[in-house]
């Protein structure tokens, strides 16, 4: 099986203070000779990760924890006494252990210059997560404080957009200063354009005349890309996912910014043409648009290669997220991947290069 990213490894550990957690099945003979059988997704038990990795963190007593969400990583609600967090224990074949940590890291340094962002609690010996030495490798949880606020009922107004793009552009200004001892491989034309077609295209092996368009269009996309310089202040890192469902917004105006799994290097006008791209794929109207691009530039002004580039960059944010999408449909729900599934991402895709890509 392809993967868009490489399955992690255990030679990239760069922190001395790692502590494995091994979460046995219930009722297994734990040490016992019998080999286990190959796994590529196991479900950790949520009473195990209560005794063996949330008593790693200095909080209330724990009176529930519940499996949430199954995205790109399990997403776990924990309820103390008076307080709720978030556990999120990354996928195996998603994220290496470098990948985690980068994030991480970054998180808590947007928390340290009081940028609004759910940022990850430490152990009470100081790590970020825990490694869980689960049946198909290690995975690592991390602990979240809950994001105050939740996602806005059918979607954003024009001031929460307006927020949204403004504290989008904060976050890009602050990472200038950031460093991380910990690698990400940057969001690069060879990574969202090469990389994803490699997945997408065994998918369109009998439809040459579909890959032939595809195979060109990425030409196209990434000639027109190359303008785009690799330098402050267009690049950056990205938040890599900027969307509406990634955000809580309080009856007071404020928000807080959460699921941070696809950040990395690129440029900040990806950021931007991503939002939009999932903003057109939803059918969110154009004044919403611009009042997210108001408040990004209220901070941050484009420059005008950058706004120039929204339209391959929005091609760009769809290849990207179509190769993940397939790349997480093949471990668990390949059945979704017919004929119909790809004809619909191409038609999208299609339309992003039309002359009217801005007004679907």
């Amino acid at each position: 099986m392809m993967q868009l990213y490489p399955a992690p490894t255990r030679l990239q550990s760069l922190d001395t203070q790692r502590v494995p957690v091994m979460v046995p099945h219930p009722g297994s003979q734990f040490g016992s000779d019998r080999p286990t059988f190959p796994t590529i997704y196991s479900s950790l038990s949520p009473q195990a990760l209560i005794s063996e990795v949330l008593s790693c963190y200095d909080i209330e007593r724990v009176i529930s924890c519940q499996f949430w969400n199954r995205g790109l990583s399990d997403v776990y609600l924990v309820q103390t006494i008076t307080r709720s967090y978030v556990l999120r224990v990354s996928h195996y074949h998603w994220r290496s252990r470098s990948d985690v940590y980068f994030e991480l890291e970054f998180l808590s340094f947007c928390r340290d210059r009081c940028l609004p962002v759910a940022y990850p609690l430490r152990t009470t010996d100081n790590r970020l997560a825990v490694d869980i030495n689960a049946p198909e490798g290690e995975r690592y949880a991390a602990l979240f404080v809950f994001a105050e606020g939740e996602v806005p009922l059918g979607d954003v107004n024009p001031n929460q957009s307006h927020l949204l793009g403004e504290t989008l552009a904060r976050i890009h200004e602050a990472a200038h200063l950031f460093r991380s001892r910990y690698h990400r491989e940057p969001l690069s034309l060879e990574y969202l354009f090469n990389r994803s077609w490699q997945v997408i295209a065994p998918f369109f092996s009998h439809r040459p005349r579909d890959r032939d368009y595809l195979t060109q269009a990425i030409a196209d996309s990434k000639a027109s890309l190359e303008a785009l310089p690799q330098s402050e202040p267009h690049w950056t890192i990205c938040w890599g996912d900027p969307h509406s469902g990634n955000a809580h917004f309080t009856p007071d105006g404020r928000v807080t910014l959460f699921d941070f799994d696809q950040c990395g290097y690129g440029w900040r006008a990806f950021d931007v043409a991503k939002f939009l791209h999932i903003a057109l794929r939803t059918g969110i109207s154009r004044k919403i648009r611009d009042a997210f691009l108001l408040g990004y530039e209220s901070v941050s002004p484009l420059e005008p290669v950058e706004t120039e580039m929204f339209q391959p960059l929005t091609q760009a944010a769809h290849l990207w997220s179509w190769a993940i999408a397939v790349n997480n449909a093949m471990m668990d729900n390949h059945s979704r991947l017919d004929h119909s599934y790809f004809s619909q991402r191409l038609e999208q895709l299609k339309l992003l290069r039309s002359d009217d890509w801005g007004l679907f």
